[in-house]
């Protein structure tokens, strides 16, 4: 970057600042408790520009394009291609230096019913077809003739036993569909079968299954695709310091893009994807002593594969450049006994990005709905941890322990309408853009 335009970041930057401060209306509603909060703030100099100017709403006009316009975004497929050509727009269009980083990621099964549903297929059915029939629920194992017809299991018996059953008896596709016994529902999947059979079968969410044991009857049209030789992407976008003359190092807020098949992931994880947006916005011109760097990963439903991916490529003097990743994953849903935001760390010590988040929730007055830090890995804080990077993951859950999640996780019903507070993503916007911020402040 030329010393032209870092001069007028600067003064864009010190212009942001200014403005929250002359701005009587911004400031008062600043100093006012929190939505959410049991108590005033006391807020830093340095929270002002943050808290004044996060908005929840200007990140959810954000997940609407994601959860509603795209949908389930899986990894390494032309729904998550998509939504990285829009998140790459939205930072370009923020003035952030961006780039995106492929690599590659294992094959994917998927089906659709009636164009509408999304689901797993199995890799031992028939991909690349379409079959249209009347479906017949298999009950109790009583095998009626299937000739033409579509089998429809409901919780069939582990195994591949009754898959084949029903081929034997006819059957030209086979719905396999998962009503769990506990409080969670079940998402998606794509069966496993000991052998290669010659019709599709494909594994349906709990939602789906429902509507579908209601219907009772009538005619669906499957399609089954194998999507081969698949490349995910990690978007990363950068602001350098204000002060060009000294590396302080670099503060990190991440979430991951993808969703699971058949899940439009409003909350896991368009809601820690937008955050990383909204936080764009407010943070562009904000001066700092270190670089601010967002980067969205692609493929963590695979097992973390982007930030494992990312992580791999950092040489140590650029890991020793990394001062906190600050990693969203859940942060804005409505379940009602997700009251408690958890701070998670691999190890369940508190580190840089918790602390700072601990801080801010007690100048913000969220202090006692900050829980932790306590150990739990399953997030793309994980690779840094590995590294000996801060990381932490923040998330909300119930208050018995962060593995209280909300029933509909990785369902079709994460959608904005039935997963989505408002008030908590401000809460999470608010947290960690005042602790990065503070982080991103320090020589």
């Amino acid at each position: 970057m030329g010393d032209d335009m870092r001069r007028r970041d600067f003064l864009a930057a010190a212009a942001g600042v200014a403005a929250v401060v002359a701005n009587p209306a911004s400031a008062l509603a600043a100093t006012e408790q929190r939505p959410g909060a049991t108590g005033l703030p006391d807020l830093d100099l340095g929270d002002f520009p943050v808290v004044a100017r996060v908005r929840a709403r200007k990140a959810l006009e954000h997940l609407k394009v994601l959860s509603d316009r795209i949908g389930p975004r899986i990894g390494g497929t032309a729904s998550e291609h998509r939504a990285r050509d829009y998140l790459v727009r939205e930072l370009r269009s923020l003035r952030y230096q961006v780039s995106t980083q492929p690599f590659t990621v294992p094959d994917k099964y998927l089906a659709e019913i009636n164009s509408t549903w999304q689901a797993g297929a199995s890799r031992f059915g028939s991909l690349g077809v379409t079959v249209t029939a009347p479906f017949v629920e298999v009950v109790d194992g009583q095998l009626p003739d299937l000739t033409g017809k579509i089998a429809f299991y409901v919780n069939a018996p582990a195994g591949s036993a009754p898959t084949h059953a029903a081929i034997e008896r006819g059957a030209v596709a086979v719905i396999l569909g998962r009503i769990s016994s506990g409080t969670g529902k079940s998402s998606a999947f794509s069966p496993t079968l000991d052998r290669n059979v010659t019709v599709p079968v494909i594994g349906l969410a709990q939602v789906h299954t429902e509507k579908l044991r209601a219907q009772g009857s009538g005619q669906l049209t499957i399609s089954t695709t194998h999507h081969p030789n698949l490349t995910s992407y990690n978007v990363i976008a950068e602001r350098p310091s204000t002060f060009p003359w000294q590396d302080n190092g670099v503060v990190m807020v991440t979430a991951h893009y993808d969703s699971v098949p058949g899940s439009p992931g409003a909350n896991d994880d368009g809601s820690g994807t937008v955050l990383c947006l909204e936080l764009a916005r407010v943070l562009r011109y904000l001066p700092t002593h270190r670089a601010i760097r967002f980067a969205l990963w692609g493929s963590e439903e695979q097992g973390l594969l982007g930030s494992r991916y990312y992580v791999s490529q950092l040489p140590p003097e650029e890991i020793a450049r990394i001062k906190g990743v600050f990693q969203n994953d859940m942060v804005a849903t409505s379940h009602d006994p997700a009251t408690a935001y958890w701070l998670l760390s691999v190890d369940g010590a508190d580190n840089a990005t918790t602390s700072a988040v601990r801080a801010a929730a007690q100048r913000l007055g969220y202090d006692p709905r900050v829980h932790g830090p306590v150990a739990r890995g399953s997030s793309d804080h994980v690779p840094f941890h590995e590294k000996g990077m801060a990381s932490a993951n923040f998330s909300w859950r119930g208050e018995g322990g962060p593995a209280q999640l909300e029933p509909i996780y990785h369902t079709p019903e994460d959608t904005i309408r039935d997963n989505i507070s408002l008030e908590r993503l401000q809460v999470s916007l608010e947290l960690i853009g005042a602790a990065a911020y503070r982080l991103a402040c320090q020589r």
